[in-house]
């Protein structure tokens, strides 16, 4: 039973840790486009989002991240078993590569802390999109338990990727014709 405790508590806090990491790139692209306001209004957004910054990191992300990281560990020890199977392989090599990215978003977060934060807002829209497909990966992996089963559901979220980009551009372009005439 208390493993099952353990795993509720884990699937928990990987919900909250994803919510900081869903969350964090938007407010690094209102941050750059509020860097393209006139002074009034970047001097009243930058702090501001500066601050909302700093709290869903530091009160919502960093400890989800390591209270997920210690329940996963702690499901490990109680069944080490896991450890012999080939997709709690690749999902640890997911799970490292969603540390990768969340420090990578601590560094953009003390870029952004000092004003320093040069990305644009397309690419912090893109990297966004990093968390979605280690997501896809990690629940198709942990649900399937295949070491094949990732596979789909990643091309599956790239191919929607795909037809949302091609849906937005084709309805920015509908708008821009619009506004034209």
């Amino acid at each position: 039973m208390t493993y099952l405790y353990i795993k509720a508590l884990h699937i928990i806090f990987v919900v909250t840790w994803f919510a900081g990491l869903f969350y964090i790139p938007r407010l690094f692209i209102y941050y750059i486009e509020a860097q393209k306001k006139p002074k009034v209004e970047r001097d009243v957004l930058t702090p501001q989002l500066i601050l909302m910054t700093k709290r869903l990191w530091y009160i919502i992300t960093w400890p989800s991240a390591i209270i997920t990281l210690i329940f996963g560990v702690w499901l490990l020890v109680l069944n080490p078993s896991l450890l012999a199977l080939g997709w709690m392989h690749i999902k640890l090599l997911f799970i490292v590569i969603l540390w990768l990215y969340h420090l990578k978003n601590h560094q953009l977060y003390l870029k952004m802390k000092h004003n320093k934060l040069t990305w644009s807002s397309s690419k912090m829209r893109i990297w966004n999109e990093v968390a979605t497909i280690v997501l896809f990966a990690v629940v198709f992996l942990a649900v399937l338990k295949t070491s094949i089963g990732w596979v789909f559901g990643v091309v599956g979220i790239i191919a929607l990727g795909i037809l949302l980009m091609i849906g937005i551009k084709a309805y920015k372009n509908y708008r821009l014709k619009k506004g034209e005439e």
